[in-house]
């Protein structure tokens, strides 16, 4: 769609949850607010991803028993943070979680299921998963709501520049409008102006293999990406430009999860997340022994692959795979997962040391029988059992660049800082673009919970934000 307009209140750039929150906050104040998608689709890597949220407090916690608090939440992110989170910004994502979880499920509709799930780094289960195991139908709700506060949101709008007036205050954007994705010379430029503000929420840079790589050198082009390939550096790279500070740029998450076996995303990564971690065990082939906490946090389980250097062998059994009730059927299809009747074949399959495997897996399950990892100090969950039950299910890990923590700085309110440690007037940001909040480390599903929050804060800023 041709952008046709030239001057509104608010200008949301990105189609993300953090962007899409941002533009209801702004529109339900009364400010007339447009959303700019550069690609021909809206949602970017939140429409891919499982649209976990994690919370606490939610009702689900307490039917199942758990005692959970926002306070344990923020010590959880500091702790996998490695103290690198900026501590304001971490402790509004944990105290302000519950609101975004109860809005997305009960003023956006978004169904999920009533389990609730654990991931490395959390204490508690605090965990919840849209029943349509896809960020996908959080996406939708949010362009819905948009439409019906008839907020234009358009396609393939691609910012080139940001705009400042004599007083350093960001203005106007110029877009090339009926962008095409890696195709030059297409579409034509246009200014539109923002009356109030600019909110930037156009996410990370997992897929610029350029700009990533200048961060973290192990990260070239052997390295694959869960993201989609839009997912650049511009944005960051534009704000830059006119004195935003950029922060932790280094610290790019690597998924421990993935598999080499397929490409992106993939479908690995529900066995491994939900399967693997809490109920089963990674070997190294190599020596057929266990060699990490399959619950720690995300950086350190990917180091601890990474050493290896070489992909390392998920196992769990039919018990867990029924215990944890999500279906494998696609990664099963496709060959990424498979079964085994026995141990034996499982070695053979991975050509692992037939004794040293059947060591590990006497040892772990002698431990969860005990209910405590001597070795590496798992937490065992009350309802995990030993690893019996044929048929066995395994797969091949390898990380892929999953998230980036680093990016623009903003405080409290969603503002921009430029390097002088000022704000950016009528600059705002939100979700993966912007870093401190997660540090060293992001726990699962804290992304969702992190852009909700803070575009919902961002779209309020912004729409409180004094005309120009």
């Amino acid at each position: 769609m041709t952008v046709t307009i030239d001057q509104v209140d608010v200008i949301v750039i990105g189609s993300g949850f953090a962007g899409l929150s941002a533009a209801i906050e702004a529109a339900e104040r009364g400010c007339s607010v447009i959303v700019l998608e550069k690609m021909m689709a809206f949602g970017g890597n939140s429409a891919i991803s499982d649209g976990g949220i994690a919370a606490p407090g939610i009702d689900y916690q307490t039917a199942a028993g758990v005692k959970d608090s926002p306070e344990l939440m923020y010590e959880d992110l500091l702790k996998a943070g490695e103290g690198l989170n900026y501590p304001e910004l971490a402790r509004i994502v944990a105290e302000n979680a519950e609101d975004a979880f109860l809005w997305a499920r009960d003023k956006l509709g978004v169904k999920y299921f009533k389990r609730v799930d654990i991931f490395g780094g959390h204490s508690v289960p605090r965990c919840y998963t849209p029943e349509t195991i896809s960020g996908l139908s959080l996406i939708k709700a949010q362009v819905d709501l948009l439409r019906k506060l008839e907020v234009p949101l358009f396609q393939g709008a691609y910012l080139k520049t940001l705009l400042q007036n004599e007083d350093k205050r960001v203005s106007a954007v110029r877009i090339i409008d009926d962008y095409r994705f890696n195709k030059h010379g297409i579409g034509t430029e246009k200014i539109i102006h923002a009356r109030r503000a600019v909110v930037v929420a156009s996410g990370g840079f997992g897929s610029d293999i350029a700009f990533r790589q200048a961060q973290d050198p192990r990260l070239d082009s052997s390295v694959q990406s869960t993201n989609k390939l839009f997912a650049t550096a511009e944005v960051i790279k534009e704000c830059m430009r006119i004195g935003a500070n950029p922060v932790q740029l280094s610290r790019i998450q690597l998924g421990p999860w993935a598999s080499p076996d397929e490409k992106g995303y993939g479908t690995g990564p529900l066995f491994a997340d939900y399967v693997v971690y809490p109920y089963g065990i990674m070997i190294d082939p190599a020596t057929g022994s266990r060699f990490v906490n399959e619950l720690c946090d995300r950086r350190k389980l990917a180091e601890a692959v990474l050493v290896r250097k070489h992909p390392v062998i998920g196992i769990a059994d039919s018990i867990a795979v029924d215990m944890a009730g999500w279906d494998l059927s696609r990664s099963l299809k496709k060959g990424v997962v498979k079964t085994f009747q026995n141990f034996k074949e499982l070695a053979e399959g991975y050509g692992i040391d037939m004794k040293a495997l059947n060591q590990a897996i006497c040892k772990y399950n002698d431990d969860v029988r005990e209910g405590f990892d001597r070795e590496y100090q798992k937490q065992i969950m009350p309802e995990a059992g030993p690893i019996l039950k044929a048929p066995f299910y395994a797969m091949r890990m390898w990380p892929k660049v999953h998230y980036t923590m680093g990016g623009l700085q903003i405080d409290k309110q969603a503002r921009v800082i430029n390097r002088d440690m000022h704000p950016i007037e009528g600059l705002y940001a939100a979700g993966e673009v912007t870093g401190g909040i997660h540090g060293a480390s992001r726990l699962g599903s804290c992304a969702i919970t992190e852009c909700l929050v803070f575009g919902r804060i961002a779209g309020r800023s912004a729409a409180t934000n004094q005309s120009i």
